[in-house]
């Protein structure tokens, strides 16, 4: 079903969970206070998230997907024109930019910047205003060139466009002391709605307002993961499958009584995937969506498991830590890594405010298909 635009929706009364599922995300709209507070303190009010009624998504039909990076000029001469300058984060994973007008790149250009992005795994694109201030709808033409964009089945979004997932935190020291009550970490270690059948390529988030200090994301590369492993334990698990599904996050959306904008999707994925413009392999497992693993008994997909989430875990020379700034476009690539937010801030002064963006690219291509297709 197509989306249709509604007045925004009455919620009435909630029942509110005892702890939040994710300490980032508000699955409940806000009150009128909320929202007339908030809008004073930010300068993108329009970015605020709001839940419109009348929005309802069907799975979204398989389509033919051709990746921007496989036409790239592999030296990206349109990319790092003059005035760019480049800083790699870590050795292996990483680059800042700084110089670049996202909101004038060529076409050329945009295919050199995937090919950064599938190179590099996390591209930070800094001092972003215009691009920013452009609007939701330039943003979604930018993102669109990358691949068809994901629509948010519960989160609050930009007015209109349901493509975008707002990430608003705003005094809401009381919140997080009771989430730290029940938890002894915020982290959660996961690709972006993997339960997509066709999950995001390239992800963006544009940071509106955030802490001076805290608030980063923790990025690990998951091909490199994939390669500290074993050959035996490697050979173990190239052929294994997991169904991704969103039933957990629909469900504890229907418990506090938010809109639920979808129905829950499954979607079986290999547990390494091979990148298709790098020929990586990694591992893609996470600790949000997938609820199974064909062809274990419960006992050992456990064992299985968490071994790969705490080698994941404990992988600090195979992750990196993005520093947020005001304005700042973030790009990763959502085949080679998982991150994590951290909550270590006091946003009583100010914000954690900020958008993501999803393209979903090709249906993930397991290690036997990859090596069918180089016969």
């Amino acid at each position: 079903m197509a989306p249709s635009r509604t007045d925004d929706q009455d919620f009435g009364s909630y029942e509110e969970p005892k702890i939040s599922y994710d300490i980032n995300v508000p699955y409940k709209p806000p009150s009128g206070e909320y929202e007339l507070r908030t809008k004073e303190r930010t300068e993108f009010p329009d970015y605020l998230p709001v839940w419109e009624s009348g929005l309802w998504f069907d799975d979204f039909p398989i389509f033919e997907y051709h990746d921007p990076a496989l036409r790239a000029d592999q030296s990206k001469p349109h990319l790092f024109s003059e005035g760019v300058k480049s800083t790699p984060i870590t050795p292996k994973m990483g680059t800042i930019l700084t110089g670049v007008k996202l909101d004038n790149l060529s076409q050329e250009a945009k295919d050199e910047l995937a090919l950064l992005v599938s190179e590099r795994k996390v591209v930070v694109c800094r001092e972003q205003s215009d691009f920013l201030h452009k609007g939701p709808a330039f943003q979604v033409e930018f993102m669109e060139y990358f691949g068809k964009l994901s629509h948010q089945p519960v989160t609050g979004a930009v007015k209109g466009f349901p493509q975008f997932h707002i990430i608003h935190r705003d005094g809401n020291k009381e919140e997080i002391a009771n989430f730290f009550k029940h938890k002894t970490t915020s982290t959660i270690w996961h690709h972006d709605v993997s339960y997509e059948r066709q999950p995001p390529g390239y992800i963006m988030l544009g940071i509106l307002a955030c802490p001076d200090v805290g608030g980063d994301t923790v990025v690990a590369d998951m091909a490199e993961a994939y390669n500290r492993l074993s050959p035996a334990f490697q050979n173990m698990i190239n052929g294994m499958q997991a169904v991704h599904t969103s039933e957990n996050l629909i469900g504890m959306a229907r418990k506090a009584r938010g809109q639920v904008r979808s129905d829950p999707i499954d979607s079986v994925h290999p547990v390494v995937r091979v990148h298709p413009v790098t020929g990586e392999k990694a591992l893609f497992i996470n600790m949000e969506w997938p609820k199974e693993y064909i062809g274990l008994k419960d006992e050992e997909s456990q064992v299985v498991v968490k071994y790969l989430l705490d080698h994941i875990r404990m992988g600090h020379d195979f992750q990196a830590r993005v520093h947020w700034e005001k304005h700042s476009v973030v790009i990763f690539d959502g085949r080679t890594t998982l991150h994590t937010a951290t909550v270590d801030y006091d946003n009583a002064d100010k914000a954690r405010h900020l958008f993501r963006l999803a393209a979903m690219t090709e249906v993930p291509l397991s290690v036997a298909d990859a090596e069918r297709g180089q016969n």
